[in-house]
Order: structure tokens, then C-alpha cells, then sequence
């Protein structure tokens, strides 16, 4: 079974057992998350799209903090002495996916 879930303003594709990396939500590790908002269903060949979708995909919180890459945003003009540097590591939250239904 796959669906097609919107977490936090993102689209993921998603089966059960899964682990993903979503963008930050609240919760600690152990703790039970469902998200309602299931876009499309792959039930064996079988699709259910858009309003026909009655599905909950369940899930369990791995690591509640997870951060990623540096990434660096660098500025500069030249001949002109102006310099910025600044960056930033976006935080994730590691997913198991227990079920969808």
C-alpha cells in the first residue's frame, strides 16, 4: 500500500514501515502522530484520488531533533569592503511510518 501525504506544506510518498525525514513538527521520540491530509491511496492497483480519499496514515516519532547540512549564504561586493556571511542548519523530525488505513 502507498499514499501520497501533505505534511507540513510538503508532498511525501510513503509506505508502511518507512522511515522518513519530515521538516520539524512537535513531539518527542516514542510518541504517536497521524496525519489526516492523504492525498492518494495505491491500494493493489487500486486508486482512490482527491475527495474519494477516507484514509489516516499512522505514525511513530523516531528522533524529535534531527538537523541537517550547513548551508552558507555568502554576500560581497567587490572593490567596496562589504562582506556578509551567514548560515543556518534546517531542523528535521525522523518518522516511522506504522500504518495507513
Amino acid at each position: 500500500m502507498l499514499a501520497v501525504v501533505k505534511i507540513a506544506g510538503q508532498q511525501f510518498k510513503v509506505q508502511e514501515g518507512q522511515n522518513l525525514y519530515i521538516p520539524h513538527i512537535q513531539g518527542k521520540a516514542g510518541d504517536k502522530v497521524e496525519f489526516n491530509e492523504v492525498l492518494l491511496v495505491d491500494n493493489d492497483g487500486k486508486f482512490f484520488i482527491g475527495n474519494d480519499v477516507t484514509a489516516i496514515v499512522k505514525a511513530e516519532i523516531v528522533n524529535d531533533l534531527v538537523k541537517g547540512d550547513k548551508v552558507i549564504a555568502f554576500k560581497m561586493k567587490r572593490r567596496k569592503g562589504f562582506r556578509k556571511k551567514h548560515g543556518h542548519r534546517t531542523q528535521y523530525t525522523q518518522i516511522k511510518i506504522e500504518s495507513i488505513a
